[in-house]
């Protein structure tokens, strides 16, 4: 990472998947230019940022000198916090002025996760804004949102100069836009920053995984789009296994390779910069400045141990969960998580399990790679594999609603409404409604599903009654005692059983803490995690990936002891987790760790 340093731009604007080490080296960048003498603000808008456990200070929304590292300032903004206050500005103006019903409406329309992401947004706008703050520094770095956060919030005021030009006086998903107008030039400027090389720079961060790699080179493609075109990739945690007999560091070297060896040719053509994997957790500053010192035999804080048995709480095995989700002959089990945790395989593994049983399962995904196939690799008797296409059912949901919402309309507002359904709040809805049509399939057959809708259309349709109002008519009475709506099965929790997969790691725990918070808010509690890919259960012998087991014991205990009703640990695999026999082998794993009688 040295020659980021050696001619630095005045803003760095890193992004990239969760879990990628996107604050960790947005962390270092900052600290590095601060002890190079160059006066630097390092801010976040990610909402599971751990920015603060990572500096080890208690950061707000305005800038903090950072102990122990002269010339830094430091912030977090909080998009949650911003979205509330952005409501309440928007809605005091209406209250007590218009009726009810418009009131009600407008408030369901400020209920999505656009609000969320406009008001952070606005909040990095004026902070750029702020001329006072930003004479003061030579260099701000920006600890961005994931991935198709930070797209969106790079497209919205392209979407609100349209809405600005077509509805002066309406209102979207957006909310009233009269209260945007005065903004736009300083959004316009926003994005002129953002797109200016000689400015700024995009670091686009990854890990040498599959997974991680496709998902930076879709963003490099609508970063393009966007107009930013040429970031600099940073692949983080290229491992170099140092024991060659362990079995564990080999396999977890060889998909590295093979990873690297098969990226995208448009990343391929980016400058690129190798970060070595580091056993040490990345938090104080210790750690931060030496994630991107030269390696000097392994770049270790520490020694390598092994974390006692009695370190780790009783945890069962796949299997345990598995003989809970068989024993009925109808239900939906709700595979959830972000990217890249292994939710597919995981789906696969169960929806496998409970067939070899002799039940009929339908194992169907959400996801737009649907690679649910190539998991299995062959047909199994007992189970049927289907896929909800995103894009084709967000185009069949907008073209029914435009034809129903425009008839009649002049030509003026057959195009706003148009404009209206272009909303990135209707692909969550679309889903939602295809996937309301596999849950009621649940009431007579057992459902698997690989990527369930997010938590925030969860909570938006719980949230937003008109939203809800459009998949039922009618919410039910007491003269329709047998109207079940999709939420309300969800929500049972005789027939539902959300899993949320994660890895033990600090953003991926994190990430999967706020999508139980987003489920409970909607009323659906989650019925178990699976903690996947655990080194710890492998027991690397390997002195850089014993470390890096160690370091996931605290958030093991912490989702068993804190987070989760009941957990499943799954070791990581040193074969490729496809292939029933593979996907077989993984259902039966035990994790080495003792099991509970009767956990589940």
């Amino acid at each position: 990472m040295s020659r980021i340093f050696e001619h630095p731009v005045r803003f760095f604007f890193f992004t990239g998947k969760g879990g990628v080490g996107k604050t960790s080296l947005a962390c270092a960048t900052a600290v590095g230019l601060a002890d190079r003498g160059r006066r630097t603000l390092l801010v976040s808008t990610d909402p599971a940022s751990n920015l603060d456990a990572v500096l080890e200070v208690c950061l707000g929304n305005t800038p903090m000198a950072v102990p122990g590292v002269p010339g830094l300032l430091a912030m977090n903004i909080d998009p949650e916090a911003a979205a509330r206050e952005y409501r309440e500005r928007t809605m005091a103006p209406y209250r007590g002025t218009v009726p009810e019903a418009e009131l009600a409406q407008l408030e369901e329309q400020l209920a999505g996760a656009c609000t969320v992401e406009v008001a952070a947004f606005d909040e990095f706008t004026v902070l750029l804004g702020q001329d006072e703050l930003m004479q003061s520094v030579d260099h701000v770095v920006f600890d961005t949102a994931p991935t198709g956060h930070t797209l969106r919030l790079l497209q919205l005021p392209a979407a609100w100069s349209r809405f600005l030009d077509m509805s002066p006086t309406g209102a979207s998903c957006l909310g009233p836009l009269a209260g945007l107008r005065t903004q736009q030039a300083r959004y316009e400027e926003a994005v002129r920053t953002l797109g200016d090389a000689h400015a700024t720079t995009l670091v686009l961060v990854t890990r040498p995984d599959r997974v991680a790699l496709l998902e930076s080179e879709r963003t490099r493609t609508e970063l393009g789009a966007l107009g930013m075109e040429g970031p600099l990739l940073v692949v983080n945690a290229v491992f170099r296994a140092a024991d060659r007999s362990d079995q564990v560091a080999l396999a977890v070297e060889r998909r590295a390779a093979q990873a690297l060896a098969d990226m995208p040719a448009g990343l391929r053509a980016l400058p690129r910069i190798e970060v070595p994997m580091r056993g040490f957790n990345v938090v104080g500053l210790q750690a931060v400045r030496a994630l991107l010192a030269e390696p000097n035999g392994g770049a270790t804080l520490g020694t390598p141990g092994r974390a006692g048995e009695a370190d780790v709480p009783a945890i069962p095995s796949l299997s345990a969960l598995i003989e809970v989700l068989a024993g009925r002959d109808h239900g939906l089990v709700m595979v959830m998580g972000k990217g890249g945790v292994g939710k597919t395989t995981i789906a696969a593994t169960i929806a496998l399990a409970i067939a070899d049983r002799g039940r009929s399962v339908l194992l169907t995904t959400t996801d737009p790679a649907a690679h649910l196939v190539d998991t299995l690799g062959v047909d199994v008797p007992g189970l049927t594999v289907s896929r909800i296409d995103p894009e084709a059912e967000a185009r069949q949901y907008r073209e029914k609603a435009f034809a129903n919402r425009s008839q009649g309309l002049d030509a003026e507002h057959r195009a706003l409404v148009y404009e209206e359904l272009q909303s990135p709040c209707y692909d969550e809805i679309a889903v939602f409604v295809a996937f309301s049509k596999i849950v009621f399939r649940a009431k007579r057959e057992l459902v698997v599903v690989d990527t369930a809708p997010t938590g925030h259309t969860l909570r938006l349709l719980d949230a937003a009654g008109s939203f809800h109002r459009q998949l039922v008519p009618h919410e039910p009475t007491r003269g329709q005692p047998n109207l079940v709506t999709p939420l309300m099965m969800l929500r049972d929790a005789d027939l539902t059983k959300v899993l949320i997969v994660t890895l033990p790691e600090t953003t991926p725990v994190l990430e999967a803490q706020a999508l139980q918070e987003d489920v409970r808010r909607a009323g659906i509690e989650p019925f178990a995690w699976v903690i996947n890919a655990s080194l710890w259960a492998a027991r690397p012998t390997d002195p850089v990936l014993r470390q890096r087991a160690d370091a996931e014991v605290a958030l093991i205990r912490r989702v068993a002891n804190d987070l989760a009703r009941r957990v499943a640990l799954v070791p990581f695999q040193v074969g490729d987790a496809s292939g029933t026999a593979r996907l077989r082998e993984l259902a039966g794993l035990a994790t080495g760790a003792p099991v509970l009688g009767d956990p589940l």
